[in-house]
């Protein structure tokens, strides 16, 4: 039987409409940030995986990331059987916004070593280590992210030790002014900044 709450719900001929404007809104960030990654690379020598392409990209849209809808933005992206090297700018409903560099396959100890070698600027960016066991995890908080401060050098080196992957993100909740105030470019490009160090060459 459905609820009363349920069937008030499924009786509102507005919210689909609401959703379809705030979905294009979300694209229209989301070209935004595209336009602005592409400048903010053009002159980065990046320690990237052989057969990548500096060019390509890939938007997507769907609406089950743990029944939640979402879109993300792939760029740079690399995807191979066993080789991951690509910056996901996603949004995911009821969550928040991430800003995220996906590593995995052959340069991930020269990943790692960079990251830890170069971690003074890396630290303090609200960049965290994602924990989860899936590179497809996007939750954060206690037991899914570690903000990389300066004092967890030791212990993110500690993370990365046996991990066969790591991605490192920034997440900014929907309530935060940088969504307001449609700030989400210079967002991805901050994210984008704090991460290079340990994807440049």
């Amino acid at each position: 039987m459905f609820t009363p709450e349920e069937l008030t719900l499924v009786g509102d001929d507005t919210f689909f409409k609401t959703k379809a404007v705030i979905m294009r809104k979300v694209r229209s960030s989301l070209d935004a940030i595209h336009v602005s990654l592409q400048a903010e690379l053009q002159d980065v020598e990046l320690l990237s995986p052989t057969g990548f392409e500096r060019a390509a990209f890939q938007f997507v849209k769907g609406e089950h990331l743990d029944d939640y809808p979402y879109q993300y933005l792939d760029f740079p992206r690399h995807f191979a059987r066993t080789e991951k090297f690509t910056f996901r700018s996603l949004f995911w409903w009821g969550h928040h916004f991430v800003f995220a560099m996906i590593l995995e396959g052959d340069n991930l100890n020269l990943y790692k070593k960079n990251l830890i070698n170069r971690y003074h600027q890396i630290a303090d960016r609200k960049i965290c280590l994602c924990l989860g066991h899936s590179l497809w995890e996007w939750r954060c908080g206690a037991g899914y992210t570690m903000e990389l401060t300066a004092d967890k050098r030791t212990e993110a080196a500690a993370v990365l030790t046996h991990r066969p992957f790591f991605k490192l993100a920034r997440f900014v909740p929907m309530s935060d002014p940088i969504v307001l105030e449609g700030n989400l470019p210079a967002a991805s490009r901050d994210a984008l900044n704090a991460v290079i160090p340990v994807i440049a060459r």
